[in-house]
């Protein structure tokens, strides 16, 4: 069996106030071309199809297309919803198309039966597990304890019975421990939403989605896509890709990565005003791409947003790096609070506050009412 692996399309998106469906259309014509070269049984898409609960009528045209296009191309194809995606919206007329080959998530009610496939090694088995939160889990399992988000996800895999001696994958959308993370993801201070990497021990493979980094988590049997475009400028370096993976009999597994090209790349541009405006700099890419601009002069420039945009029209920020910005020590703290606990943030405001530590009792209350806020909010 072969398929791609792909996930986070985030269509609709916009960052910084550029919409990039233009970009999103683009990447989607060249992963179908690579759909139509490699010719697989299925696609997989785990996650964040689009970028909001209630996306823009374009973002839902986009993907509409494209679902028609690739299901033309392959036999099957499998979506889950995300935590951008609504749940319900994803799951609509999911038993009609069922009958065409696609097959998306429905709203998690606790149980979840496998679409089985068959090839030439026997039964294929493909599990959908949506984004689940302790709290969506909890209220299908009185009988079990589901505290953490790995409760959540072994509650959920063990009601699913599976028979691990046939050929398994699921598709999810979590963030599993370990897992390297960019700028552009939301995953909770402290890590309170990660997933054990046990949770999905005897699956012949696990198709993630929600981290943007395309990487294998501990075993190239555990993966993330990644994007297809870059969403933030901490991926600078990175080059995207879609994911292909062929499994022959039990045991057997291959993944390889095909790169692919945006239409316009993001990247950070340095040095002083003159040399970035200079043939020297702007000759080193594309001027039409998406670009975060550090400016190392000591005096800030007059107008500098606009002067830039006659040369670069796509610059999305501006920093400049010099010796009074060097001085301002300023974002060291938020820096810090970043690694910080939110119950270890709330200690510190209680200490610093009131002059001591707060008690057992009202540490348990606090930890309590931090985890609920996190459950119930998005």
């Amino acid at each position: 069996m072969k398929f791609i692996h792909l996930s986070d399309l985030h269509l609709g998106k916009r960052l910084n106030e550029y919409s990039l469906i233009e970009d999103q259309e683009f990447i989607l014509r060249e992963i179908y071309s690579i759909i139509s070269e490699e010719e697989p049984d299925l696609v997989v898409i785990a996650g964040d199809i689009y970028d909001k609960a209630v996306p823009s009528a374009e973002a839902v045209h986009l993907f509409d297309r494209f679902l028609t296009h690739i299901s033309e191309r392959t036999g099957q194809v499998f979506v889950i919803s995300g935590n951008h995606d609504s749940a319900e919206r994803i799951a609509f007329g999911s038993h009609i198309m069922d009958k065409s080959g696609i097959h998306m998530s429905p709203v998690f009610d606790g149980i979840i039966e496998p679409v089985v496939l068959n090839d030439e090694y026997g039964e294929f088995c493909v599990y959908m597990l949506p984004f689940i939160k302790p709290v969506t889990v909890r209220r299908f399992f009185a009988d079990k304890t589901v505290e953490s988000y790995t409760d959540a996800v072994n509650a959920a895999i063990d009601a699913m019975n599976v028979d691990y001696s046939k050929r398994n994958i699921i598709i999810a959308h979590q963030f599993v421990t370990g897992a390297l993370k960019c700028d552009s993801e939301e995953i909770s201070v402290g890590g309170m939403d990660n997933v054990d990497s046990s949770a999905f021990d005897g699956f012949d493979y696990v198709a993630l989605g929600h981290i943007h980094s395309p990487q294998n988590v501990g075993s190239e049997r555990i993966r993330y896509c990644g994007t297809p475009l870059k969403y933030s400028f901490s991926e600078e370096k990175q080059q995207k890709s879609v994911t292909v993976v062929e499994i022959r009999e039990k045991g057997w597994l291959n993944v390889r990565e095909v790169p692919v090209s945006p239409k316009r790349d993001m990247r950070k541009i340095r040095g002083s005003f003159e040399y970035v405006c200079s043939k020297e700099c702007s000759g080193t890419g594309d001027v039409n791409d998406y670009l975060h601009v550090v400016l190392t002069d000591e005096e800030e420039i007059p107008e500098v947003l606009g002067k830039l945009r006659s040369v670069y029209p796509n610059i999305m920020s501006i920093e400049y790096d010099n010796q009074r910005t060097r001085s301002d020590h300023g974002s060291l703290g938020a820096a810090e609070a970043e690694k910080k606990l939110p119950i270890e943030l709330f200690e510190e405001f209680y200490r610093f506050s009131n002059g001591g530590d707060m008690s057992e009792k009202q540490h348990e209350l606090i930890q309590s009412l931090i985890e609920k806020i996190w459950e119930d909010g998005e």
